[in-house]
């Protein structure tokens, strides 16, 4: 694992994005509940989910989360990880639009970090992220207006959301040479299918720089699963339309998982995150759960070791 203050129990980063909207009442929080039960400490959301749902406003994972943590009296214990950066101030029904960089004015992320932390029911966040990168703002006033959270005492560390190596790299060259909290956890999309947003150049900097990769959709929104094989199952429940960028170059590592599955007996959800956890710069992958069953599921991966020649096949299989 890694000696950085937000992370702790074992190698799974519960995703948030589920809770108040597919996950929710009883079974939401018994999602909750067997993940702390498993030895699981991390949970990611953000201030925009579920923002997306008709008659949400988002927030409703914060809150949702943060009446768990006080019904169990466990919020010492967990490691909470929130982001600000794509909630609209101006629609707050909706994500704030690509061009709405005044997200990050000082004033802002304040106002959202507030709000974040009386959902969450929290005096600190322990990992607050920069939710994604406004390429229209000097990369320096980003790293100063999250250092200040740091400074406050309202965030315990940072982290950067779909930032690419030469934006990140900038920011951390900043926060070094002005004494300022730097990013400490970076948070891109990266699986056996989508390698491009964590590449050698990011990979590089997050190794030399200890920073902590925690990647999201490490299942690829459900297609390393297994169960988006034909046609017809692209359209099939709520995440099947995000799978079909994978229908041509998803198969070759379908192939693989499937080999590695009859060789080991393991799920392809649990080789896929046993792959992702043994890459570069990455002490967890984050993955979500509607119900006790997918969970159990996902923790699978914690209990299997690959072999180097199996690794070495499913980094292989995507060429």
């Amino acid at each position: 694992m890694s000696e950085h203050t937000f992370i702790a129990g074992i190698p799974l980063v519960l995703g948030g994005n589920v809770f108040g909207w597919t996950a929710h009442g009883d079974e939401g929080l018994a999602v909750l509940d067997a993940f702390y039960e498993a030895g699981g400490r991390m949970i990611d959301t953000a201030d925009v989910y579920s923002a997306w749902v008709d008659g949400h406003a988002g927030g409703e994972s914060e809150a949702f989360i943060g009446n768990w943590l006080a019904s169990r009296g466990v919020r010492d214990e967990m490691k909470i990880h929130t982001k600000t950066g794509m909630l609209s101030k101006t629609k707050p029904s909706d994500p704030g639009s690509m061009g709405d960089a005044s997200l990050y004015e000082p004033a802002a992320v304040n106002a959202h970090l507030q709000a974040s932390l009386e959902r969450l029911r929290t005096d600190y966040i322990d990992l607050y992220y920069a939710h994604r990168d406004f390429a229209v703002l000097d990369v320096a006033q980003i790293a100063e207006v999250f250092a200040q959270t740091v400074k406050s005492g309202h965030a315990r560390a940072i982290g950067a959301s779909n930032f690419q190596a030469d934006r990140l790299g900038a920011a951390l060259t900043h926060a070094d040479n002005n004494g300022l909290a730097p990013f400490d956890a970076l948070q891109n999309h990266y699986n056996l299918v989508a390698r491009d947003d964590y590449g050698p150049a990011l990979q590089q900097m997050c190794v030399e720089r200890g920073i902590a990769m925690l990647p999201f959709f490490g299942l690829a929104a459900g297609y390393l699963t297994g169960k988006y094989r034909r046609p017809e199952d692209f359209e099939q429940g709520q995440r099947g339309y995000r799978t079909k960028d994978y229908v041509e170059s998803g198969p070759p590592v379908l192939a693989v998982l499937d080999e590695i599955a009859a060789e080991t007996g393991a799920s392809l959800p649990a080789i896929a995150l046993a792959w992702l956890v043994r890459q570069p710069g990455i002490p967890a992958p984050i993955a979500s759960a509607r119900n006790v069953d997918q969970l159990r599921e996902t923790l699978a991966f914690t209990r299997l070791d690959l072999s180097e020649d199996q690794l070495e096949r499913l980094t292989r299989s995507l060429d």
